[in-house]
């Protein structure tokens, strides 16, 4: 049995003031287009569909587009929340849905929803886990509230719910953050580590669909892994390629992984130089000056009006940076001794160059302490 493994779709994201909806719904077009190659047995969706727990109506319109597409290939769909997601709204409809064979897995109450599929090898049992919180296992699993410490044990104890029989194939789609999984800037991020859960609380399935991280990656073994979103939403991931994921059961025991690469409409993409250099025709060619773009100016002066320059060249740049002896220089603050009474001026020249890597100007401290006079006042 085939499946797509999907996850962080985050349909409605913005990267800074630029939509990513047309090069969302480019990109799920694609996923449609490989699915017509392919002939999978079913989509694994793990979880933030959305980018907002609220969805515009236009977010909305580009996902049920991409789900009407999986129903008219009459492909089965098995879909959690995520972090991002409304739960409550996700599920709107999930009993008339699963008719359809769009199954989106309940409000959490402390079981977990799974679907039996057959092949020529027998059962598949794939297991729907929404996106967890410790607060949330403690409601739905109250007799036993007091097991929940953290997030290892909320999650040790959802799945200790989980049916499972050893001689069937089972699926768990899911989205947490397994120890070991490498991180993205464009993720939310806990404070620490403390949304971390141990891969071995999936050691008793033959794979795991998971969602939440950015990065395609496996955690621990082949068979458990994060497919990764499937456009680049920030410029650490510039250097990624971003795929589908397939995996495919075959007999108990031997799980089939590999990829099929996705290419978006617009790339997102780091390019350096001098001004000079980045605005020369031949560099810029024989690329895509469509693409979402971080520049970094190695001049040693600022260019005027920098940003709105390169954007008649580049209309889709994101950020401009530059990499100077500026820029270089340690203007790294001491902090602040606890017992040393600073003004609130003081804190605040320490905060602007901590944030710029310069001195504010006679003007801007003027203005910054005046206002500082009127707030008094």
């Amino acid at each position: 049995m085939k499946f797509f493994h999907l996850s962080d779709l985050h349909i409605g994201k913005r990267i800074h003031e630029f939509s990513m909806l047309e090069d969302q719904k480019y990109i799920l077009n694609q996923i449609l287009q490989a699915a017509d190659e392919e002939q999978p047995d079913g989509v694994l969706l793990a979880g933030d569909i959305y980018d907002k727990a609220v969805p515009t109506a236009e977010a909305v319109q580009v996902f049920d587009g991409f789900l009407q597409g999986l129903v008219e290939r009459s492909i089965p769909v098995f879909l959690i929340n995520g972090n991002h997601d409304s739960a409550e709204r996700l599920a709107f409809g999930a009993g008339w849905m699963g008719r359809s064979g769009i199954h989106i897995a309940p409000l959490y109450d402390g079981s977990v929803q799974s679907i039996r599929m057959e092949d020529a090898y027998g059962t598949v049992c794939i297991h729907l886990l929404p996106f967890l919180r410790p607060a949330l296992v403690r409601h739905a699993l109250e007799e036993r509230a007091e097991e929940v410490v953290d997030y290892p044990s909320a999650l040790a104890l959802a799945m200790s719910q989980v049916t499972l029989d050893p001689k069937e194939r089972n699926i768990l789609v899911a989205h947490q953050f397994a120890t070991g999984a490498q991180r993205c800037d464009s993720e939310e991020l806990q404070v620490g580590t403390i949304d971390q859960i141990p891969v071995s609380l999936f050691d008793a399935f033959d794979y795991v669909a998971l969602g939440h991280i950015h990065s395609p990656q496996k955690v621990g073994k082949e068979t458990v892994r994060y497919c990764g979103t499937p456009l680049k939403y920030s410029f650490s991931e510039a250097g990624q390629e971003k795929s589908i994921t397939v995996v495919e059961l075959l007999e108990k025991g031997n799980t089939k992984v590999r990829t099929i690469e996705l290419h978006p409409l617009h790339d997102l993409r780091k390019i350096k130089g001098t001004y000079l250099e980045v605005t020369a025709r031949s560099f810029y060619e024989n690329s895509s000056c469509e693409d979402y773009l971080q520049i970094t100016l190695t001049d040693e002066e600022d260019v005027v009006d920098g940003l709105a320059k390169l954007r008649t060249i580049y209309p889709n740049l994101i950020r401009l940076e530059y990499d100077n002896r500026r820029t270089k220089e340690n203007m790294e603050i001491e902090s602040s001794d606890p017992a040393q009474r600073k003004s609130e001026l003081e804190l605040f020249q320490e905060f602007y160059e901590l944030q710029n890597n310069q001195p504010m100007s006679g003007q801007q401290e003027a203005y910054v302490r005046q206002l500082i006079q009127e707030l008094k006042e």
